[in-house]
């Protein structure tokens, strides 16, 4: 991780902000957890959710100082994701992506080697959505990285590559029993997608993660609810943050919208489990 630091001072790797306002970063360390590979999370800002990609769910406890600045970790539970026909779930079947919580309370999680959705809790206890000819033939260890609910209880989930450089993200809707692709996103640079939310504002929020070989770039963008409109909110120089593909969005209360991402450490001793936070100028 300073060799990261190090070359992003070398590089002139200060974050770029364009829209948003850099709050603080908090490490996360492995005994505190006892876990890694740290992929999605959604947090009010005080509770949160996170998933790792080795199938585990945890939920959470912020302490924050008088500036809204993260200070503390407390896990409240944690535990391995579970299926009844599955157990507890291995191999192929665990590589869990992406995170949604709909107003309900129900969490829905999206995996990627095995492609598919499907909750974590709900009246009929875990349920997999039905899986389209097109997540079958995803690229191998690209598939759903992302998932985000709207406040209509629609699911959205988009794959971390779209098989070509100069193909858009395409995004698949779950909604009145069907998939449907209702919107891509441009495909701009070499970012990848790693994490996306709806925002408090009703607009989608996408995470996208570059990897450059000596550290990571980070980007966000925003886009309507219909996926026009796009604009750069943050994209960070290498090394300023380490591997984020996790990311919230909600409103403190300041009434400012907060970006709370969190990074996957590839269980690495290397890198680093840490939690970003940015607060958006406008």
């Amino acid at each position: 991780m300073k060799a990261m630091v190090l070359a992003a001072l070398l590089l002139g790797g200060a974050p770029s902000q364009q829209h948003a306002e850099y709050i603080g970063s908090h490490v996360w360390p492995e005994s505190a957890h006892g876990s890694g590979g740290f992929s999605a999370i959604e947090t009010d800002g005080t509770g949160f959710v996170a998933i790792s990609d080795r199938a585990r769910i945890v939920d959470g406890r912020f302490s924050r100082d008088a500036q809204g600045r993260i200070t503390g970790v407390e896990i409240l539970r944690s535990e391995p994701l579970r299926s009844g026909r599955e157990g507890i779930m291995t191999g192929h079947l665990a590589d869990s992506e992406g995170l949604a919580i709909g107003a309900d309370g129900r969490r829905w999680i999206s995996f990627e080697a095995r492609a598919r959705v499907r909750s974590e809790t709900g009246p009929n206890g875990p349920e997999v959505l039905p899986r389209p000819k097109a997540f079958e033939q995803m690229q191998l260890n690209s598939a759903l990285e992302a998932l985000a609910v709207d406040a209509a209880g629609a699911l959205y989930t988009i794959p971390e590559r779209s098989g070509r450089i100069d193909r858009p993200f395409p995004v698949y809707r779950w909604q009145d029993g069907q998939w449907t692709i209702p919107f891509t996103i441009p495909r701009r640079d070499s970012f990848l997608v790693t994490g996306a939310d709806f925002g408090p504002d009703g607009n989608f929020y996408l995470l996208e993660r570059d990897f450059v070989g000596i550290g990571f770039r980070s980007r966000v963008r925003r886009f309507a609810p219909d996926g026009s409109g796009e604009t750069v909110l943050l994209e960070t120089g290498v090394g300023v943050h380490d591997n984020l593909e996790g990311l919230s969005v909600w409103r403190d209360e300041a009434g400012r919208t907060r970006l709370t991402m969190l990074s996957d450490d590839n269980f690495r001793f290397f890198q680093t489990t840490e939690f970003v936070e940015y607060a958006l100028d406008e």
